[in-house]
């Protein structure tokens, strides 16, 4: 195997279009349960737990499959909420990564813990996501997604 001088954060080719994923907000007692992100893009950041749709498998099945894989949790009956593009596109440099997200929300079962590419779970309310580093557009989503 040769050696490369990309990042292992980045992929080594451009994709014929963008990456197409899910996520999901789950809501108790007035906060929304986010993962810190274990891996790139947006490493540290915090977001709704979500991933990659695998090939053949349905929305729901995506968002219910990540939400497990990520917080142990067991998902309910997931409700469309909307979609939207996370470009990872840093000041002065080129594209690195292009998703198109779908995003749900429902009602969940268990106790969270991170696993897979999450390296922390948390439940905020709505007031405490402005001091914190997240993904594009989260507040936006995380308030059409509210109780």
């Amino acid at each position: 195997m040769s050696s490369s001088s990309a990042s292992p954060d980045l992929p080594s080719s451009k994709p014929a279009g963008p990456v197409l994923g899910v996520s999901v907000a789950v809501w108790r007692d007035g906060k929304v349960l986010l993962v810190q992100r274990g891996h790139a893009p947006w490493r540290g950041a915090w977001s709704l737990p979500g991933g990659r749709v695998e090939w053949g498998e349905t929305l729901p099945a995506a968002a219910a499959r990540e939400l497990r894989e990520e917080t142990g949790l067991i998902l309910g009956t997931p409700r469309l909420v909307d979609a939207l593009d996370a470009i990872d596109h840093p000041a002065g440099g080129p594209v690195r990564g292009h998703y198109v997200i779908v995003v749900f929300t429902a009602t969940a079962e268990g106790t969270p813990k991170a696993a897979s590419d999450a390296a922390d779970a948390a439940w905020f309310t709505i007031d405490q996501l402005d001091g914190l580093e997240t993904t594009p557009e989260l507040k936006r989503i995380i308030l059409l997604t509210a109780p």
